[in-house]
């Protein structure tokens, strides 16, 4: 059996005269506030510090720490912790910057609701502003045009209602909605949710739900964040590669010392020491500074706050961006395109009628705000309406399908003008069934090409003073169709070409029929490929278009995005209402604008200032910068320790002495990290922007096996001459192998930060801050060891032969990286 008004006002214990204010005072202690639920406070510092140590890589550096003061290696341990210590509070202060940046573009919104209230329950009810948050079900609210719906409600009495609930459905065009005991009524009809904003009509309601349990509070109810980033998966994929390598260094080194040497706790902590080489320490430093840098110039110069730093990373990674089009492609109203006869040639003397009939019916309805289409129709037509005096207007009816005003004509006369739907204007026209049929066939056809389309008709009465009636709208005169498209949001059309041009495949996901979806893409000027429903099965896009998904809910953009994931994408979501939120939640990076519902933007990863498709275009190019650079480190760095390692190994088993001192090793990493701070700042060439940028680990240990082994094939060239029968001293003087070998070590780390740089070209352009940090390094490895702190490290000045040496190997070294160099990049895709 239907719940008809009066049942539903008994089940919830009130009245078409509302609550006494004692009933609302006792409701709202028993429900609570109608707000939603409030957003997790801010996390403290230490706790954004310690959240930052789950990365294992940083957890891994903790350990070796650890393990390096308890063999008493001191200077090793302090420099690993105090790098540690760095990483966390720089993650921790660029999050906290982005916390404040995101408080001060949101805005605090603060309404009231028209409540009928009374002070006793034989008192008259009396119509009142109180704050929404005071709603309490069983309350009577009114509901006017420009009304933002404060609760959850269903109708009692409504007359021409209709509600956008693009926020929570999106849904662009507005709905018509009747009240619970209307004949023909949809489900939902009678429903209208919280978040949703009056466009037409007036209405009474009882509320019936309030808070979290409203359907918009039920939509902040949202599942548990997606597993791991595409920034997780490739850092914690490179990490663990090293973490396998760092936990197999130590043991071959004690056992190549003990079975040739016989010699165990005196090589322990070169054994550690070893371990830390192949350690990048800088990762954490490096990767947070590279996105905190590129963070901060979004925000100032786009106005784009990252929320999670990581999160720019995945930008840059993005190859597939989902978005909403309601509010993103298009803005929230429609525009004119084209005013049709009745033999679909262009006719301006239809949007002449139909503006004259919108002007009196904004006047005489008393309305705050003009209807969309009525305000498209006036903005088209420019000054009418004022010609003629108004006699009545009838606000569109869903009920009857259409809006009626009338005004002065010749004397004696009143000229009759009807607006709406093509089906119920044509119904009261006098035309043949064979013209009806041929003008409803012409309506279908714009419609099926995305257009909204209105229907107009005029007829000649005699005047009269008694009201007017929707049943006075007969045998009308059919004057022809207006057709509307969504307004284009400005730069959207630019920003998407860019973003496709980027490598960045586009797919539209929207609550809209498939035709509008499409029409406004074309009107964008973009190519269409695939277009199917949300139900629909998921197939592959076409290259370089737009794939267009319509009617699609809340789930359907959450398992569209879950499927793109599953498929090895690295997938963006761009949304504004409730409905995108599963979707931003299921991406690997959400995005919202400023203006989204509250729910949306604290989802989000990433906050535009505004809605702007080229700040987003922005973003992924902040993002590709950041990780070229941290890709450039990786790329140096693990090559280079991983070379080292390798030779020392090697040089355990070949010398009856360590082949570096623990204190000159960490000397070295030190020399060597300092100048890699300048990865930083440094600029990729554009080429490597081009196309998204992930850190794939099965390519980086490709990279770091093969680059690597050249180094260390360069470090054993070293030993060979250092050690060959005319330069046999070397044997003899530890120091003076020593002093070579590390001099030799930071000039090769130096020629492979300068030809090792992830999209830069290898020769040509200005040095750059890794220019000048290459030769600052080159320089403390010629002059260190002659220095007093050389001394204090066990190093002492080289003759100038053996420079001559190194000379032998580094030139054949630089020039096998060349090459090597350009093999590896003729073989990327």
């Amino acid at each position: 059996m239907p719940d008809t008004s009066l049942r539903l006002l008994r089940r919830l214990e009130t009245g078409p005269r509302g609550l006494t204010e004692t009933e609302a005072a006792a409701r709202l202690a028993e429900h609570g506030e109608n707000t939603p639920a409030a957003a997790p406070p801010a996390p403290s510092w230490p706790r954004r510090s310690v959240r930052a140590l789950r990365d294992p890589f940083t957890a891994v550096l903790v350990t070796l720490g650890l393990v390096s003061a308890f063999v008493a290696s001191w200077g090793t341990a302090a420099v690993i912790l105090a790098l540690v210590a760095v990483s966390c509070a720089l993650r921790a202060a660029g999050e906290r910057r982005a916390d404040r940046s995101l408080a001060a573009l949101r805005g605090l919104v603060t309404g009231t609701a028209t409540v009928l209230r009374r002070a006793e329950r034989t008192d008259e009810p009396r119509a009142r502003e109180v704050p929404v948050a005071d709603l309490v079900p069983g309350d009577i609210v009114r509901l006017g045009p420009g009304d933002l719906v404060p609760a959850d409600v269903r109708l009692l009495r409504a007359r021409g209602l209709t509600v956008r609930q693009d926020t929570l459905t999106g849904e662009s065009a507005p709905v018509a909605k009747q009240a619970a005991d209307a004949p023909r009524r949809s489900a939902e009809s009678p429903l209208c949710f919280q978040g949703s904003h009056v466009v037409s009509g007036s209405a009474s309601a009882v509320v019936v739900a309030t808070g979290a349990r409203t359907r918009f509070g039920a939509a902040q109810r949202v599942p548990a964040r997606r597993g791991p980033s595409a920034f997780d998966r490739s850092v914690h994929g490179i990490s663990w590669v090293l973490v396998r390598f760092m936990l197999l260094t130590p043991p071959l080194v004690l056992m190549a010392s003990a079975a040739v040497h016989g010699r165990v706790l005196q090589t322990l902590p070169f054994a550690v020491a070893a371990a830390v080489g192949l350690t990048p320490e800088m990762l954490p430093v490096i990767v947070t500074t590279c996105l905190a840098r590129g963070a901060s110039r979004l925000a100032d110069a786009h106005r784009v706050v990252v929320r999670r730093l990581p999160a720019l990373h995945d930008l840059g990674a993005v190859d597939v961006l989902c978005l909403d089009k309601t509010g993103t492609l298009t803005r929230d109203r429609p525009v004119l395109a084209a005013a049709l006869g009745p033999g679909g040639r262009d006719d301006p003397e239809v949007l002449r009628w139909a503006a004259v009939a919108a002007w009196w019916g904004l006047t005489l309805s008393e309305l705050p705000a003009p209807d969309a289409l009525d305000e498209a129709m006036l903005s088209a037509a420019g000054p009418v309406g004022e010609e003629y005096d108004g006699v009545a207007a009838l606000p569109f009816d869903p009920a009857h399908r259409l809006a009626i005003a009338v005004v002065t004509g010749a004397l004696g006369r009143h000229v009759l003008i009807t607006k709406g739907a093509a089906e119920a204007v044509l119904e009261r026209c006098e035309v043949s069934d064979t013209e009806r049929g041929r003008l409803l066939g012409l309506a279908e056809r714009q419609a099926e090409s995305g257009l909204r389309v209105l229907a107009v008709a005029t007829a000649e009465l005699p005047a009269r003073t008694r009201p007017y009636r929707a049943e006075d709208a007969r045998r009308l005169t059919f004057r022809g169709l207006l057709t509307f498209r969504d307004d284009l949001a400005p730069g959207a059309a630019d920003a998407l070409r860019t973003l496709t041009g980027l490598g960045v495949e586009v797919r539209v996901l929207t609550g809209d029929h498939p035709a509008t979806a499409v029409r406004a893409c074309r009107d964008l000027g973009l190519t269409v490929g695939q277009v199917r429903t949300g139900g629909a099965p998921e197939a592959a896009g076409t290259p370089g278009a737009v794939t267009v998904v319509a009617r699609c809910t809340a789930e359907d953009k959450a398992r569209v995005v879950a499927g793109l994931r599953a498929a090895g994408h690295t997938v963006g979501f761009l949304g504004d209402g409730v409905n995108d939120v599963p979707a931003m939640l299921a991406a690997d990076v959400g995005v919202a604008p400023r203006g989204a519902v509250d729910v949306a933007r604290e989802s989000a990863d990433v906050v535009l200032g505004e809605k702007d498709l080229g700040a987003l275009g922005h973003a992924v190019l902040a993002g590709r910068h950041s990780s070229a650079n941290i890709a450039s480190y990786l790329r140096v760095t693990l090559s280079s320790n991983l070379g080292n390692v390798l030779a020392m190994l090697a040089a355990g088993l070949l010398l009856p002495f360590l082949p570096m001192l623990p204190a000159q090793v960490l000397a070295q990493n030190l020399c060597f990290d300092a100048s890699q701070l300048a990865f930083a700042d440094d600029r990729p060439d554009p080429e490597a922007l081009r196309r998204p940028t992930k850190l794939r680990p099965p390519a980086f240990l490709r990279f770091l096996t093969g680059f690597g082994l050249l180094n260390a094939v360069a470090d054993l060239a070293t030993f060979a001459v250092l050690l060959a029968p005319r330069n046999g001293a070397g044997l003899r003087d530890e120091a003076l192998f020593h002093s070579a070998w590390f001099t030799e070590n930071l000039l090769a780390q130096a020629l492979a930060m300068l030809l090792l740089r992830s999209g830069r070209r290898i020769a040509g352009g200005r040095p750059g801050p890794v220019g000048w940090a290459s030769a600052a390094l080159a320089g403390a490895g010629l002059l260190l060891p002659a220095t007093p702190l050389g001394a204090v490290l066990g190093l002492t000045a080289l003759p100038a032969g053996r420079y001559l040496l190194l000379a032998a190997v580094l030139v054949p070294y630089a020039l096998a990286l060349v090459v090597a160099r350009v093999r590896h990049d003729r073989r990327q895709p």
